[in-house]
């Protein structure tokens, strides 16, 4: 049969257009990867095989013109369902974004769950088509757990001598436990520099390895963004009058001489991730600024997002490199940054941080005039945050239920088994008076231990 009667929509085509077509045809036909292509309103205009076995729909026809939301259902790695308010991939195909994760798991109708690496690529302006791709990453993510794995004991069990000679060598520079001449406290001094950056390293491994591995629990809470930034980029301010640094907060930079009233904002945030980000910012800002200069940190409402900046008058990032600063171990190399310490892992850190909390970062800067960082978080109106507030306020109130005391008559021989198989309490039980002897309290559950966010300061 010939191929155009299969085919009439090339039908007309000049042969070179034709074939072009239908070699694009076979290349989509035989990939693994899933390609999905949707018009600006999310409709289903062509899915390959691979993204029609993915998604769990045996005839890939069926699909055409149906909203890609129907096909492509997601699962955060906690196994919680993404709703499509909240999907980052939806917000991205509106606002014609390019966007990329490996966060997710496609989830088929069937059951199945597959990790995968999902990409969206505009194909021009807001009415051009969006090009979705996504590929089966499970065997990445398994040897990235082993090499995970390794490196979180690696870090945990060389943290300890590490902090011991740093602790020996802070008792040799003390004048209160040693005496050494000018000479010998140099050599010290960068030899616990440099065990101090060795800490730090490890430190920001063992971070890497907890956020990389989800091990590290989100406690979103609301929060006044402006205010709680401001009070976060504060407590760097002894290091930047050190370096005779202006510093500036507020929604204007500065520059004019009209008062501005600083916006309120509101948005679901871990505290321990937002300050370890703000940290890293304004900390590198602060190293890469020579003395005299300004910094400048705005927050602000930017249609659904809180828009969070932090601007300076440093050196600047290169061309080549300002793609690159948010990869791992990425640290620009050159003349003006070779004395500059760091570990090459902050960015890094501060884009899972900001990522982890549905958010964005990027960087803008023209390389010897300066650089601005933003991060992006979802933004809640004043009546979500005042209602989430009253929910938080709420469930702290609620009141501890009191110890129940049961008769040992009437508990049956499995259930007297059950209790004293219990674990004790965490905490010593207050004396009480004791029972009569045939009544006996039974034990109380072990409280529950809060989760605690584990991280650092990125300097």
């Amino acid at each position: 049969m010939n191929i155009f009667q299969k085919k009439p929509m090339v039908a007309g085509l000049d042969p070179q257009t034709t074939n072009r077509l239908l070699l694009a045809e076979l290349v989509l036909n035989s990939i693994n990867d899933g390609v999905v292509i949707i018009d600006q309103n999310g409709l289903v205009k062509l899915l390959n095989p691979a993204a029609a076995r993915m998604t769990g729909n045996a005839d890939y026809s069926d699909a055409l013109g149906l909203s890609y939301l129907s096909l492509m259902k997601l699962e955060t790695g906690e196994g919680m369902v993404v709703p499509d308010s909240q999907n980052p991939l939806a917000k991205a195909v509106v606002n014609n974004q390019a966007w990329e994760s490996r966060n997710y798991y496609l989830v088929t109708p069937q059951g199945g769950k597959t990790p995968v690496m999902i990409t969206l690529t505009p194909s021009g302006g807001r009415t051009a088509d969006r090009i979705i791709t996504f590929r089966n990453i499970a065997e990445e993510l398994a040897k990235e757990g082993e090499q995970t794995e390794f490196i979180s004991t690696a870090s945990h069990e060389m943290r300890t001598p590490v902090a011991s000679i740093e602790g020996y060598l802070g008792l040799a520079l003390n004048p209160q436990t040693a005496t050494i001449d000018d000479r010998a406290r140099q050599y010290l001094t960068e030899a616990h520099n440099a065990s101090q950056h060795l800490g730090k390293l490890f430190q920001d491994l063992l971070d890497v390895t907890k956020l990389d591995d989800k091990r590290v629990r989100m406690n979103l809470v609301p929060v006044d963004v402006t205010n709680t930034v401001r009070e976060i980029a504060g407590r760097q301010m002894t290091a930047q009058n050190n370096k005779h640094i202006q510093y500036t907060f507020g929604v204007e930079d500065g520059g004019g001489d009209k008062m501005q009233i600083d916006q309120l904002t509101y948005a679901m945030v871990d505290i321990d991730f937002l300050t370890e980000i703000i940290n890293n910012l304004v900390g590198n800002a602060i190293k890469y600024t020579e003395e005299g200069g300004r910094i400048w940190v705005s927050v602000r409402a930017d249609g659904d997002d809180v828009l969070i900046n932090v601007t300076d008058s440093g050196i600047g990032i290169p061309p080549e490199n300002l793609s690159h600063i948010f990869q791992k171990f990425y640290r620009v190399d050159n003349s003006a940054t070779r004395t500059i310490g760091g570990t090459g892992l902050g960015l890094y850190l501060a884009k899972a941080r900001t990522e982890a909390m549905g958010g964005r970062i990027w960087a803008e800067s023209v390389f010897g005039e300066g650089s601005t960082f933003y991060v992006a978080l979802p933004r809640i109106s004043q009546e979500e945050y005042e209602r989430q507030m009253t929910v938080q306020r709420n469930t702290q109130m609620m009141p501890i239920k009191p110890p129940v005391t049961t008769t040992a008559n009437s508990l049956s021989g499995a259930a007297m088994k059950a209790v004293a198989s219990q674990p004790a309490p965490m905490v010593a039980p207050q004396p009480t008076v004791a029972p009569a002897p045939t009544v006996a309290p039974a034990p109380t559950a072990a409280p529950a231990q809060p989760s605690q966010n584990t991280t650092s300061v990125i300097q």
